[in-house]
């Protein structure tokens, strides 16, 4: 599933191309903004993929060395914990895995130097060789090395990253939200499955309908949100304020009060890091002092209303 913080991120990047050009036509950004979720959920599977490859690489590189003029030792008898892995072979087990694939016609075949270079910085990590050499044969030590397979060595993988930039635009900010949903899906898996359970595109039609949501508010309210931002700002220099800072404050009034089960202080502190991760050195100060203000003021006129168990204000 999407986090919300990425789905966040996705409409931010939406809103921003449609209030930056001069095409109208909400519903055929809204379009992009579904393609752009649609293609996290793609990295998501292609992640699977790497690993599964890296994992036949290592089968060729074990039965290339079996049949060396003079194999060694420890070519004749390899250390298969990796290759056996059980995590790994669940995930070669789902038939959903390989049906998504086969309809986006996703692959790595272009790339065979990334896999060879997540292969090796694998197998000489220390993570692996101690992985490899433990007295410990059990599947939660299986899915712990899976873990660290993502967490490690695909985190700041400049070659992922530079191959990824180029396959598709919408995968720039996307790598550490989606592999982070690689891990969990890992982490729910059990010994006793006949594979692994992935995650759906949402986690349910309430994500869904956030999404489309605040996309649509921000847009239809932009005019009205615009100016209760002009009336908090007249003390900062307006023309070094970043537009993205002002659609971020927009985006965050549209969620304090037009989602009443989301408690004010996620959704500020949401936007918050969001801002962080964007935006210009000084923007978390300004983000930070306009919201509140405007929050306040809001709440004054009764246009906070959060509705559920311990979110009433």
């Amino acid at each position: 599933m999407i986090s919300r913080r990425l789905l966040r991120i996705k409409v931010l990047h939406i809103l921003y191309a449609y209030f930056n050009s001069n095409e109208e036509g909400l519903a055929r950004y809204e379009k992009e903004l579904f393609k752009s979720i649609e293609k996290s959920y793609d990295l998501y599977h292609l992640f699977f993929m790497l690993l599964i490859d890296v994992k036949e690489f290592a089968e060729q590189k074990i039965e290339t060395a079996k049949k060396k003029r003079i194999p060694t030792r420890e070519d004749l008898n390899p250390n298969l914990k990796f290759i056996n892995n059980r995590v790994i072979n669940q995930l070669i087990s789902s038939n959903r895995l390989y049906k998504y694939i086969d309809e986006k016609k996703l692959s790595w075949v272009d790339n065979p130097e990334l896999i060879k270079r997540v292969y090796n910085m694998m197998i000489e990590s220390d993570s692996y060789q101690k992985y490899m050499n433990i007295d410990d044969d059990s599947f939660e030590h299986d899915k712990q090395f899976v873990i660290t397979f993502f967490s490690e060595y695909l985190v700041n993988n400049d070659l992922l990253y530079q191959i990824l930039e180029e396959k598709s635009i919408y995968w720039n900010d996307d790598i550490e939200f989606v592999l982070s949903m690689n891990i969990k899906t890992i982490q729910k898996t059990k010994k006793t499955a006949i594979d692994v359970n992935l995650f759906q595109l949402f986690k349910n039609d309430e994500d869904k309908e956030f999404v489309t949501k605040l996309f649509r508010m921000v847009i239809l309210n932009h005019q009205e949100n615009s100016q209760i931002i002009q009336e908090h700002i007249v003390n900062w220099d307006i023309d070094r304020i970043a537009n993205l800072d002002l659609l971020v404050i927009e985006m965050a009034i549209v969620e304090i009060t037009q989602f009443p089960s989301i408690p004010v202080k996620v959704s500020f502190n949401e936007y918050i890091e969001l801002v962080k991760y964007y935006s210009t050195g000084r923007s978390n100060a300004f983000v930070n002092g306009v919201l509140d203000k405007i929050i306040n003021q809001l709440k004054k006129e009764g246009k906070v209303q959060k509705a559920g168990r311990g979110l009433k204000e």
